[in-house]
């Protein structure tokens, strides 16, 4: 039908995923003990561990979480392919510098306690982490096990630490201890990524720290932009909660900006210093003829909709989304995955993806590309998008024109350069594009900082804006970038401002 929603389904309910899902490593692991670890070796040549992780028939059709996590047995093995290495390369490729070797030292010494213990001394969200960074880009590649054959399985070691930590009583937990108070007020502006990696490290100092977030519930990003089959929003509330007990305040539902600004914070509410992390969250588009036809969505948008505001849980949530019957994804990232993915499960009959470069250049993780593909997205590759064409003000197809590749570019990957005659039209009724985001205009209202010539906040390396008071970090100084990147900025502008305000 149009103008409102395809027949009434409820894709996240699935006895069966659900069952799979309680019988995951996430709820096993404090219940297995694995063997001494004198009885076990530790042969560095080992295949790398797989994951296990839902049927893509099954998965396809509800939005549980898609891997289930390692098995006490199966992280014990992958933790003893670690070489101990006295120099761990690994820890230089990360950014917020977690004690890669310690933390894995102590799994395979069976002491699950210090192994949480040295994540959490550098990490205030490593579940998260766990599951959502792209660890085979960052500290997996500097493995030495990497130079002749298959990394360490870093981040999946990462997640089943975590989630053993969380599967126990709260009074058995492992929280980070504050420091003495310092008397110190800090707020943060956003809840994304940074602005808590930020929160975490200022109130881990003995500081008192504020959050304020225009959204009803924390997170950001992590929250209404990533889908639940990837990131289970019982996870991210639980990595918030421990901000809390660290004695981080959290504000919802105050839009800084339009209630109040950074200036007012310091002057008028006796803040000593800001962060400002509110990412970079308004919607590129593709500036091409048909983009205000209906049937055409920003992947923030969409995703927002289906993830955050429970499009898929209709009519039991009033937020109804039109997915259409044959949709088509253009960009190639993380988040046209995400969009492609989420498509799928709202029962859409067929979802392309659209890239103008290969497949092999696409800036997605391999991961999130192969389980697309495995659960049915078909990929055009080397298509540029010329025009959404409509009737009726619907959209009925993509008009596009075949590429092939040239010289590299700026970026250092061959630019896509059209072929002339190659013209042809992708029949669809829904359009999703996602090929990027920018600073959002309300920045301005929020703080009269210096901004760069592209409208992000300008900051040198340590998150320092040209208000003496104010910081800065993630996506709303960088542009678009990854969850781990956004939280290393925001340790960094974390110890900037707790030397400002000893000084």
């Amino acid at each position: 039908m149009q103008g409102g929603v395809n027949e009434s389904v409820n894709p996240s309910t699935d006895p069966e995923a659900a069952a799979e899902s309680a019988a995951s490593p996430a709820a096993a692991a404090a219940q297995v003990t694995a063997a001494p670890a004198a009885e076990r070796r530790r042969p560095s040549r080992e295949p790398r561990h797989a994951m296990p992780e839902q049927n893509p028939a099954r998965r396809s059709r509800n939005f549980s979480e898609v891997n289930l996590g390692y098995t006490p047995e199966l992280a014990h093995a992958e933790a003893e392919r670690c070489l101990q290495c006295k120099n761990p390369t690994c820890e230089g490729g990360c950014p917020v510098g977690v004690h890669i070797k310690e933390f894995i030292g102590a799994l395979i010494a069976d002491d699950m306690p210090a192994s949480i213990d040295w994540l959490k001394k550098r990490n205030a969200l490593p579940a998260v982490c766990g599951r959502v960074c792209p660890q085979e880009s960052q500290c997996e590649a500097q493995c030495i096990l990497a130079k002749r054959g298959e990394a360490v399985a870093i981040g999946r070691l990462e997640r089943y630490v975590a989630d053993w930590d969380c599967s126990r009583p709260v009074e058995e937990r492992c929280f980070t201890a504050p420091a003495p108070s310092t008397g110190r007020k800090v707020a943060v502006i956003g809840s994304g990524p940074a602005g808590l990696a930020c929160a975490g490290e200022l109130a881990a100092r003995g500081h008192s720290v504020e959050v304020f977030e225009s959204l009803h519930t924390g997170g950001g990003v992590l929250a209404y932009g990533i889908p639940e089959f990837r990131l289970p929003k019982a996870i991210l509330a639980d990595e918030i909660g421990a901000l809390e007990r660290l004695g981080v305040a959290f504000h919802y539902n105050e839009p800084v900006g339009k209630i109040t600004n950074a200036r007012e914070l310091l002057d008028e509410d006796g803040f000593d210093a800001v962060f400002i992390g509110i990412g970079a969250g308004l919607p590129l588009f593709l500036e091409i003829p048909g983009e205000n036809l209906n049937g055409v969505y920003s992947s923030n948008e969409f995703l927002t909709r289906v993830n955050f505001m429970h499009a898929s849980d209709f009519p039991t949530y009033d937020t109804p989304v039109w997915w259409g019957h044959s949709v088509v994804v253009v960009g190639g990232g993380n988040v046209a995955m995400d969009a492609a993915r989420t498509a799928i499960r709202m029962r859409a009959g067929q979802v392309t993806i659209v890239y103008r470069r290969t497949e092999a250049e696409m800036p997605a993780r391999i991961e999130e590309i192969h389980h697309a593909k495995e659960e049915g997205v078909q990929i055009h590759e080397l298509c540029g998008p010329l025009a959404i064409e409509g009737n009726t003000g619907w959209v009925t197809g993509l008009h596009v024109q075949h590429m092939e590749l040239g010289e590299p570019d700026a970026s250092g990957r061959r630019r896509p350069v059209p072929i002339e005659g190659s013209e042809e039209t992708i029949p669809c009724d829904t359009v999703i594009i996602a090929v990027g985001t920018k600073a959002h205009k309300q920045l301005v209202e929020i703080t009269d900082a210096k901004l760069t010539e592209r409208g992000y906040l300008a900051t040198d390396e340590d998150g320092r804006t040209s208000d003496p008071r104010i910081f800065a970090g993630g996506d709303i100084v960088t542009g678009a970038a990854t969850v781990i990147l956004a939280m290393g900025a925001g340790k960094k502008a974390a110890a900037a401002i707790d030397e400002f305000l000893k000084n």
